[in-house]
């Protein structure tokens, strides 16, 4: 799925900046606002990194373990549920403190906690139920998905500015938290706002920009009508623009949107191609699990670090909106 332009440096001091000191023992930073995590052991368990923000994603996250002095151990299992709850268990046994996961299936989330014995887990770019959850125990760090689809959904009622509305929903990977709750946003913000929309074509090009353009060429040789396009994320954006292109629509009549920001999605801002995307920060979310994953595995509390929820089940990273007023900003 789930991409980031804006310098990994810059993005990473922004984050520093932005967490507030963990109080009580097992405190991870210094005043400066570093995280020490020097002695502490840590699992990154991950699915396959074809997707360009995923692959940001689980890139920062080493990077921001080796600043931070954790000792880092990437398993790599693809979307192999089984080889999860091997590598839950091999941390388990193996004198790990904490694991990251990126989950391949979230409904697992109970199998690979039972796995992990008395481990701490922080779930990442991929949302198990709130049922999964504990505080101070089970957690998952990301940006509120929800946030992004309203953010999308409120530049095309703009944009656009009409009260009746023909969409097209380009959907990620199906049972997603990402497709379900952006999608969700999407309408409900629609919705709230008093559009009256309709969905003329939706299906899941899980996250894939190639098959997204094969998709909406089929749906514009109906020849409907069509006034905005919303995606799940930037690449399927990307084919979608695309797709415009092959059968003669201009994409500056009919906003595309997209989500997390890569570098390509922003310079297809920049040459008119894409609209609008919202920027996911992959380097502050990267920070955030490790900072959170630091602070359990000491035995301590993720109470007081920011965008961390008083109920101590998430670690929020703010999304940030980015059309063509402000895309030279994400740019590297």
């Amino acid at each position: 799925m789930n991409k980031v332009i804006k310098k990994i440096i810059s993005a990473a001091c922004v984050a520093t900046m932005s967490i507030g000191m963990l109080a009580g023992c097992g405190s991870t930073k210094s005043s400066s606002g570093s995280i020490d995590g020097s002695g502490t052991r840590i699992m990154l368990i991950g699915t396959d990194r074809d997707d360009a923000y995923r692959k940001l994603l689980m890139d920062g996250i080493a990077d921001q373990a080796k600043k931070a002095g954790v000792t880092l151990d990437d398993e790599e299992c693809g979307n192999d549920v089984e080889k999860q709850a091997e590598a839950a268990r091999k941390a388990a046994s193996g004198g790990y403190d904490a694991i990251i996961c990126r989950i391949a299936d979230a409904s697992t989330a109970p199998q690979i906690e039972l796995a992990a014995g008395d481990l701490p887990i922080i779930y990442v770019n991929n949302q198990p139920d709130e049922t999964a959850l504990k505080a101070d125990k089970y957690m998952y760090v990301a940006s509120d998905e929800e946030e992004c689809g309203r953010l999308q959904a409120e530049y095309v009622i703009k944009k656009v500015n009409k009260k009746e509305m023909n969409i097209v929903i380009m959907l990620g990977e199906k049972g997603h938290s990402a497709t379900i709750a952006r999608t969700r946003a999407n309408k409900n913000t629609l919705k709230k706002e008093g559009i009256n929309y309709h969905v003329l074509f939706s299906d899941y090009a899980n996250w894939n920009d190639e098959q997204a353009r094969h998709d909406l060429d089929l749906f514009f040789k109906t020849g409907q009508s069509v006034d905005a396009i919303f995606c799940n994320n930037d690449t399927m954006a990307l084919g979608a623009v695309q797709a415009l292109k092959d059968n003669g629509l201009d994409p500056s009549k009919i906003p595309v949107t997209g989500c997390d920001a890569t570098p390509d999605g922003c310079k297809s801002i920049a040459s008119g191609g894409m609209q609008y995307t919202v920027f996911q920060n992959a380097a502050g979310q990267a920070r955030k699990a490790i900072e959170i994953a630091v602070a359990l595995g000491k035995g301590g509390t993720a109470k007081g670090i920011s965008g961390v929820t008083d109920n101590l089940l998430y670690g929020w990273v703010p999304f940030e909106p980015v059309d063509a007023s402000n895309v030279k900003d994400y740019m590297s």
